[in-house]
């Protein structure tokens, strides 16, 4: 049920609501990145992202300023996920590849939701095996959870699983976060990389 009422919530926050609000901001006040947007965000995009601090591979704390340095695609997800993070991460990957190849500059992040058994080694060598730009960071848990919370993500550990090989139940969107403007847009799990990379290059256009 607690999982169900945070995907509810974040429902409700996100609403797609197509030609209609198409329509209306296209034409409406100053949203520069209104031609790129595929959804709508209750409230508006400031609602999703902001400050956080969390220690990258080398064990040194950082903060959003030091990782968010150029355009950036952040996924909240664990490394012992067996299926759902490598698919979803891969696919960031991809499209960073195919920006890259447009002259694009974009990085791939991976943020942990698994403290507990994500050191900040274990992180970056996941990262690296991904793609060798993927920064990879974990943090307290503490940390971890500001993080999400920020990201208005959810996740959960599985109690009643194997204590070393446990699974976490997580969302699985991507966030397109920009340096100066912050959080710009979300990716669901079946957009393609190409699409994924027309509507980042989309963004960064209109920067």
């Amino acid at each position: 049920m607690q999982r169900l009422a945070a995907i509810a919530a974040f429902a409700a926050l996100v609403a797609v609501s197509g030609g209609i609000w198409y329509a209306t901001q296209r034409g409406a006040s100053g949203d520069p990145y209104a031609q790129c947007r595929t959804s709508r965000i209750a409230g508006g995009a400031e609602q999703i992202g902001g400050p956080f601090t969390l220690v990258n591979k080398s064990g040194e704390t950082v903060t959003d300023k030091d990782v968010i340095k150029t355009p950036s695609l952040v996924y909240f997800g664990y490394t012992f996920c067996p299926d759902v993070c490598p698919f979803d991460t891969a696919r960031n990957a991809e499209a960073v590849d195919v920006l890259t190849e447009r002259g694009y500059d974009v990085t791939p992040v991976f943020i942990s939701i698994d403290p507990d058994r994500d050191t900040p080694e274990v992180v970056g060598e996941y990262a690296e095996l991904m793609h060798d730009r993927m920064i990879g960071l974990t943090g307290s848990p503490e940390q971890v959870k500001a993080a999400s919370q920020a990201y208005r993500t959810y996740y959960r550990k599985q109690e009643d699983g194997d204590p070393e090989y446990y699974l976490v139940d997580h969302s699985t969107f991507t966030y397109l976060v920009l340096p100066e403007a912050g959080f710009a847009d979300f990716f669901r799990r079946e957009v393609t990389p190409e699409e994924m990379a027309n509507r980042v290059a989309c963004y960064i256009d209109a920067s």
